[in-house]
């Protein structure tokens, strides 16, 4: 089994780097979509991943519960998560313990059998954010990228669409 983290920044072209990676592997790629639509700008975004890919993905929407998705689904095709950044968001809007959660996924990553391409954004390369609350996202995030990426196989960052191997 494979874990792979895909990491970058906006626009940077690592969803579809992932979506290239996660075909790779044999059988029907299941995309683990961790975005939710609250406004027509997310719609449209989501609605651009989803023409991009096609129909012969099997689509799961996990805003929270990435873990247990992850469980139900192993033993066929590999698993594309887009993305682990809003996965992280959500836990701390809805105020659960991202901490434990994150290391509940990182322990699950050891023991899945089916390939897992994780994508999250590299938040931690611009400007220190003014407020708190921005501060402890990139700080969580940051935290988050370093223990996934621990038990990852291969990291790769991407920029401009091209990707570069950190493992």
């Amino acid at each position: 089994m494979a874990v792979i983290l895909i990491t970058g920044g906006a626009r940077s072209g690592k969803s579809k780097r992932a979506e290239t990676r996660t075909r790779a592997f044999p059988g029907r790629p299941v995309y683990v979509a961790t975005a939710e639509a609250l406004d027509a700008e997310m719609e449209a975004r989501i609605a651009g991943h989803r023409a991009r890919r096609g129909t012969d993905w099997i689509e799961r929407e996990v805003p929270l519960d990435l873990v247990q998705v992850l469980v139900a689904t192993d033993g066929g095709g590999a698993r594309l998560v887009d993305c682990l950044t809003l996965w992280l968001s959500n836990l701390m809007h809805a105020e659960r313990d991202w901490e434990s959660e994150v290391n509940e996924l990182a322990g699950a990553l050891l023991h899945l059998k089916s390939p897992v391409v994780l994508v999250t954004n590299e938040v931690g390369l611009g400007i220190v954010p003014d407020n708190a609350l921005a501060r402890s996202f990139r700080d969580a995030a940051g935290i988050m990228n370093q223990i996934i990426a621990g038990v990852a196989d291969e990291v790769e960052f991407v920029v401009a669409g091209l990707p570069m191997k950190l493992k």
